[in-house]
C-alpha cells in the first residue's frame, strides 16, 4: 500500500522536514530545560512553553490539554511515549506523586503495575519509533497502535498494529480463530490500512527491569486480503479464440 499523502505538496513538507530531525530537536530542546514531567495514573502531564508545545506537536508526541490557567500549556503523554522520552531519548524526568522523580525502573514498575503488558507494547512501540514511525494508538480501529509515516496533518496512517508475543497468553488470544483474522483484516481494508502484527520474543527474560528489552527481539508479519483479480497472471486466448479462464 502506497502512502496517502493529504493534499498537494504534503510529501514535500515531510521530505524537506524529516521525523528524525524534528525529535531530535525535541530531545534537545526538553534536555536544555530540564523538562519534568508529572505522574497522573496512566499517563504523565507536561508544562511547556509555546516552542516546546511546537516541537511536541510536530514530532507526535503526546496531545495539548485545556485547562484553566490561561498563562500555562500542558501535554498529557501516554504510557509508552513517557517512557521512550525518558528511558529512549533521555530527555525527560518524571516526577512521582511522592514529589521526587522516579528512576528508569521505579517508572517501569508503575507502568507495569497499572498496564501488565507493558514491556511488551512498549518494546513494539519503542521498535517503530526508532525507525522514524510516528505511533498512536489505536483504539478507534480495534487494535494496540496505528504508524503513519510522518505528521498525522500530511500523510494519513499505513498501518494498524497489533501487539503480540511469543507463548500462549492473552496477548495472541485475539487471531487466535479464522474468524478473528477475518474480521480484523476486513475492518483495516475498510479504513485503507494494512494490518501488521509485531510479535515480541523476550527470550525466556523476565521483566522485571527496562535492561530485559536489549534481549527482546521482534518479528513483523503484514496480513492482507488475497484478491484474485489482482494476482492471478494476465491471461490470453489460445490460437483457436476460445477463451482461457
Amino acid at each position: 500500500m502506497m502512502p496517502r499523502w493529504k493534499g498537494k505538496g504534503s510529501q514535500a513538507k515531510a521530505n524537506a522536514d524529516p521525523m528524525s530531525k524534528i525529535v531530535s530537536q525535541l530531545q534537545s530542546s526538553l534536555i536544555q530545560s530540564e523538562t519534568r514531567g508529572l505522574l497522573s495514573s496512566c499517563s504523565v502531564l507536561v508544562e511547556v512553553d509555546a516552542e516546546l508545545a511546537d516541537l511536541l506537536n510536530r514530532s507526535c508526541f503526546g496531545r495539548p490539554r485545556n485547562t484553566a490557567q490561561e498563562n500555562k500549556q500542558w501535554f498529557q503523554l501516554d504510557m509508552e511515549e513517557a517512557f521512550y522520552l525518558c528511558f529512549s531519548l533521555k530527555c525527560l524526568k518524571v516526577i512521582g506523586e511522592d514529589g521526587y522523580i522516579k528512576s528508569n525502573e521505579e517508572l517501569w514498575d508503575y507502568l507495569k503495575s497499572k498496564k501488565p503488558v507493558f514491556p511488551i507494547s512498549y518494546k513494539v512501540y519503542s521498535h517503530l519509533r526508532h525507525k522514524n514511525w510516528v505511533v498512536r494508538s489505536g483504539l478507534q480501529y480495534g487494535v494496540d497502535f496505528v504508524a503513519y509515516r510522518h505528521h498525522p496533518a500530511l500523510v494519513h496512517s499505513e498501518y494498524a498494529v497489533l501487539v503480540l508475543s511469543e507463548g500462549d497468553n492473552d496477548l495472541n488470544g485475539r487471531l487466535r480463530v479464522w474468524s478473528d483474522v477475518h474480521c480484523t483484516v476486513r475492518l483495516c481494508g475498510s479504513v485503507a490500512k494494512t494490518l501488521l502484527t509485531v510479535i515480541v520474543n523476550s527470550n525466556n527474560q523476565g521483566a522485571n527491569s527496562p535492561s530485559c528489552l536489549e534481549h527482546y527481539t521482534v518479528e513483523e508479519q503484514t496480513i492482507k486480503r488475497w484478491n484474485p483479480e489482482r494476482s492471478r497472471e494476465d491471461q490470453t486466448g489460445p490460437k483457436n479464440g476460445t477463451k482461457k479462464v
